[in-house]
C-alpha cells in the first residue's frame, strides 16, 4: 500500500471515530477506537511503541511513546486539546527523525471540525 494510501486510509478512520465520539474525551478514547477502526481496515498498528534515542552510541529508553505506527510507515501522534501548539509540531518532528520515518499526521480530536485538527508532516 503506498503512502498516501495509509495517510487517507488514517484520516478516514479518525473522522469516523470523531463523527461517533465528538470532541472532549481523552485522548487514550480516541486512540483505541483510532486503533480499533484501523485494524477493521486491515492495516498494521502498532499502539504505544517504545521510541528509544540513540546517544553517543548507546541506545536509552527514555521514555517516549508513539501513539499509532500504522503500517510501519506512518506515525500518528493524537492529542485532544483546545488548541495544537508549536511544542505538539516539533515532537512530531523530532519522532520522525528519531524512528526515521518519513510521514507523520498529529490529529487533534478536541475540535468541532476534525478537518481543522488534522496536520501532516514530513521528515
Amino acid at each position: 500500500m503506498e503512502i498516501n494510501d495509509v495517510t487517507g486510509q488514517i484520516i478516514d478512520a479518525a473522522m469516523t471515530v470523531h463523527s461517533v465520539l465528538g470532541p472532549g474525551l481523552l485522548e487514550s478514547a480516541y486512540e483505541a477506537c483510532l486503533a480499533y477502526e484501523l485494524r477493521k481496515r486491515s492495516l498494521k498498528v502498532d499502539v504505544q511503541l517504545e521510541l528509544p534515542i540513540e546517544y553517543d552510541g548507546v541506545r536509552l529508553d527514555v521514555g517516549y511513546r508513539i501513539d499509532l505506527l500504522i503500517e510501519d510507515a506512518v506515525i500518528v501522534e493524537l492529542k485532544a486539546v483546545s488548541e495544537i501548539q508549536p511544542i505538539h509540531e516539533a515532537q512530531l518532528l523530532s519522532y520522525l527523525k528519531l524512528s526515521k520515518k518519513k510521514i507523520g499526521l498529529l490529529i487533534n480530536f478536541h475540535v468541532l471540525r476534525l478537518k481543522d485538527g488534522i496536520k501532516r508532516m514530513a521528515n
